[in-house]
């Protein structure tokens, strides 16, 4: 699959506070600042599908058995700067049969499936809906981009180091998965000889556990899924930390229309092997929903979708109302899609995001400027797609 795109962002913020002109009051004179977009143009990569080139195969056991391997390279279609040279996005080996099927390597994670299959635009370009940009930052600065997601969470879009367990696809409709990935750290034993260092003290960080459940038949899809990712522990301070996430997503193709949902909830939390009676750190929780449709349009697709994030900080309740609200966000998305033929396609997706309360989510491309004295709040972010993909 290649893929590519000429794409535009631009990201705007704005100075809140009033101008205070000079004054017989003593409150102090200010003069707004307005407003600073920080914008980018260029060819860029993966608006429709992600480019990538794979390896598959399947081998025939006899009595019903199979084994397979599967092994997927990204490709930046832009610059060509990544090829095969890294299986990043996906190296399994499989062994199959009528109990299912068992696979080992680095997969998608049980949780990131209902993210994008639910999505009209697949998690890709500046279409993709805010619970996958949401989940991909930083959880205390919601700027930049953060590899290791929410919370820290390395194990969000795929897992590596995972034993995944598939059932078969004869149960009348139903469908599932759970995977269980190591997170290959050293332990000690006993305990007290882990040594203090902090980059070595992580006895269980990168370990995954989560599973998916579905019915698809006819016209409908709908699937569960729950996860939890240990995204950091340190031995000797006594705390684990947690990245846990729900979620919940349906389609119905009514044949003229498709519609698409999804709910989500991921949950930042801290475990105390001693809970502190006091500065013990509350849980950081990013709610989302999604509401989505496809209309098809002779050799074309329509699509649009619309969705909405907010972190809750769980602050203790103040009456007199001087916590910050809760940083929130909410995107709309509308693309249009034309097949050449079964393999080609050209494309147009326009996107924007609104933030409000220190949110700065993005549909790509750069990030909002920040000013040391914190005068400027991230507002909008706009950006289009138009593109082409080819398989082969």
């Amino acid at each position: 699959m290649v893929d590519a795109s000429i794409s535009g962002y631009s990201s705007s913020s704005r100075d809140l506070k009033p101008t205070v002109l000079p004054n017989s009051f003593g409150a102090a004179t200010y003069t707004n600042r307005g407003s600073v977009k920080v914008s980018r143009r260029g060819v860029f990569n993966s608006g429709y599908n992600s480019s990538r080139l794979g390896f598959r195969g399947t081998e025939d056991l006899g009595g019903g058995l199979a084994a397979s391997f599967w092994l997927e390279a990204p490709i930046t279609a832009d610059d060509g700067a990544t090829g095969i040279s890294t299986f990043a996005r996906r190296s399994t080996v499989s062994l199959s049969g009528g109990f299912g099927e068992l696979r080992i390597g680095r997969d998608y994670t049980p949780t990131f499936w209902n993210d994008t299959v639910f999505d009209p635009f697949g998690t890709s370009g500046v279409g993709a809906n805010l619970i996958f940009t949401a989940n991909g930052y930083n959880a205390e600065t919601y700027s930049a981009k953060d590899t290791g997601g929410f919370g820290g969470n390395q194990n969000y879009a795929r897992a590596s180091n995972s034993i995944g367990y598939f059932l078969p696809p004869n149960l009348g409709g139903f469908y599932g998965q759970v995977m269980y990935a190591f997170h290959e750290n050293d332990k000690y034993s006993n305990g007290g000889f882990t040594p203090k260092d902090s980059s070595t003290s992580k006895s269980r960080a990168g370990r995954y556990i989560g599973g998916r459940f579905g019915y698809a038949n006819g016209p409908l899809d709908v699937a569960v899924a729950y996860g939890s990712s240990t995204v950091a522990d340190q031995y000797y301070a006594g705390t684990t930390d947690y990245v846990k996430t729900f979620n919940l997503g349906a389609s119905y193709d009514f044949g003229p229309v498709k519609l698409f949902g999804e709910l989500s909830r991921a949950k930042n939390s801290r475990d105390y092997a001693i809970t502190p009676i006091i500065g013990a750190r509350p849980d950081v929780d990013l709610n989302g929903y999604l509401l989505g449709v496809t209309v098809p349009v002779g050799a074309g697709l329509i699509r649009a979708s619309y969705s909405a994030v907010k972190y809750d900080y769980n602050q203790p309740f103040n009456p007199f109302g001087l916590n910050n609200r809760d940083p929130k966000a909410n995107k709309l998305a509308l693309g249009y899609v034309h097949n050449l033929s079964k393999r080609t396609a050209l494309y147009a997706t326009i996107a924007r995001v609104s933030n409000k309360n220190g949110a700065s989510l993005t549909v790509g491309g750069p990030g909002f400027y920040q000013a040391s004295e914190n005068v400027f709040k991230p507002k909008t972010s706009t950006g289009y797609d138009f593109g082409i993909r080819h398989a082969f």
